[in-house]
């Protein structure tokens, strides 16, 4: 399983009001399980249940605020 760390800083505020990150499809693989956890006040991390959209080669992982976390995918 592959990770990548993400920051509050990294979110964008989109048209429907909702923050989301935007990753290449390229750089996480079709098909792959996309696991979304947000990190909490301990620092200890949990799984939470994202709206991940997918247009062309895009993914987009929205959320109602910006929060650090990871998303682990197979790769």
């Amino acid at each position: 399983m592959s990770q990548r760390n993400f920051k509050k800083e990294d979110f964008v505020k989109n048209n429907d009001g909702k923050y989301e990150l935007t990753y290449q499809v390229s750089d996480i693989g079709e098909g792959s399980n996309l696991t979304i956890e947000r990190k909490n006040d301990k620092g200890e991390f949990e799984i939470v249940q994202a709206e991940i959209n997918r247009f062309e080669d895009n993914i987009f992982i929205l959320w109602s605020e910006p929060f650090d976390g990871r998303l682990i995918f197979e790769g």
